[in-house]
């Protein structure tokens, strides 16, 4: 059995004050809870005092994004050792928004995908399709291509703590949810992606998330599918008590 990762992706949301508010309310909610592995990926400002809030808890601390290189001259970025520095375990890597917004690409999720798996954390790589595309009948196309291009000279060995996130973009932020088939079919090319780069025996063991409008009523019926292993939570992970129902689904 692969245990389920429930991760919130705070996005450009809450000031400090506001992340320890949140914790203050939200761990008494899920204190106890070992079904399910919990995530929380606030700001790079809020990093510390969600890392803070959390310490000795059931819950762990993700970032959003990170850049592949060690250390340089890139003005505004963060890279793998400042994150483990601060206390962080896992980062989101590929995020729909990171592409369409900030000119992310298959091959810039490859180079950030080693730098985390190089630095021990546990990478949430990101992929799925836009409306156009799944319009097209591209879905497959779509999922496989950006599997092999992020799992590009990456070794199964090194791969082991990899986790995807399967978002399908045009539910993002729209209320649309893909249904609980559509999730399955799109989570088992990934599956299949991953035998034929790392084998079937670490396909098997790959958890693969679910990202589109994920919410208190529909979490229960996404997290029955064997083949769904999670859930990246966007705007339903800002409130504590929301949050929480999803994590009890």
């Amino acid at each position: 059995m692969r245990k389920k990762l429930i991760a919130a992706n705070w996005k450009m949301y809450k000031t400090p004050d506001q992340a320890r508010d949140f914790f203050r309310d939200f761990l008494p909610l899920v204190k106890g809870h070992d079904r399910d592995e919990i995530v929380v990926c606030p700001t790079y400002l809020c990093l510390d005092d969600a890392v803070a809030a959390a310490k000795g808890s059931n819950v762990a601390i993700g970032a959003q994004n990170l850049h592949w290189e060690k250390e340089g001259a890139f003005t505004g970025e963060v890279n793998a050792a400042m994150l483990l520095a601060v206390g962080v375990t896992h980062v989101i890597i590929g995020h729909s928004e990171r592409r369409q917004y900030f000119g992310e690409t298959d091959d810039t999720v490859n180079l950030k995908l080693k730098s985390a798996l190089e630095a021990g954390l546990i990478p949430i790589v990101c992929v799925g399709e836009v409306l156009e595309e799944r319009e097209a009948s591209l879905t497959d196309d779509v999922l496989r291509r950006q599997c092999l291009r992020a799992f590009h000279k990456v070794s199964a060995k090194k791969a082991v703590r990899l986790v995807i996130a399967y978002e399908p973009v045009w539910a993002i932020g729209t209320g649309k949810t893909a249904t609980p088939q559509m999730a399955v079919d799109a989570h088992a090319i990934i599956r299949g992606e991953a035998s034929e780069c790392f084998g079937q025996e670490f396909a098997d063991k790959l958890r693969i998330l679910y990202g589109g409008s994920v919410k208190p009523e529909n979490a229960h019926t996404l997290m029955s599918e064997e083949e769904i292993d999670g859930a990246l939570v966007g705007g339903a992970s800002l409130d504590p008590k929301s949050f929480a129902a999803i994590v009890k689904y």
